[in-house]
């Protein structure tokens, strides 16, 4: 369901280096979204530093539209990252999840596992 990993580096360096990271795999950041200083200007603070990446590869994008619309409520792909018991946790939904509730091809399964491995590729790069 989840996929989750952790690393030492400090979550500033992270969230500096995470466009870099993800442009070397074909991926783009669309849009961040940072929860604390969002919830805080709402009115709901939280301590929590926690900034969700928005994720586009374009041509996985486009064979997934074609091939199955409805995944489209699950793009772009999102990569969590905050920090926990002094470690920073980079998170996402994990691709069979996604797969699971959708009808497809083999060929189109084994594609977006391989688009999968690319994003978790970006996840542990800053593996210790």
């Amino acid at each position: 369901m989840i996929y989750k990993v952790q690393t030492t580096q400090d979550i500033d360096i992270v969230k500096e280096q995470i466009a870099e990271k993800a442009r070397a795999v074909g991926f783009d950041v669309l849009q961040s979204y940072e929860f604390k200083k969002i919830l805080h200007d709402k009115g709901y603070p939280i301590e929590k530093d926690i900034t969700v990446f928005e994720l586009c590869n374009p041509s996985a994008a486009q064979q997934a539209l074609t091939h199955m619309p409805e995944v489209s409520v699950s793009f772009p792909c999102r990569i969590s990252v905050y920090k926990a018991r002094g470690v920073t946790k980079i998170v996402t939904i994990g691709l069979a999840s996604i797969l699971s509730g959708v009808n497809g091809n083999d060929e189109f399964r084994s594609y977006m596992t391989i688009i999968f491995e690319n994003l978790k590729h970006v996840m542990h790069s800053w593996d210790d």
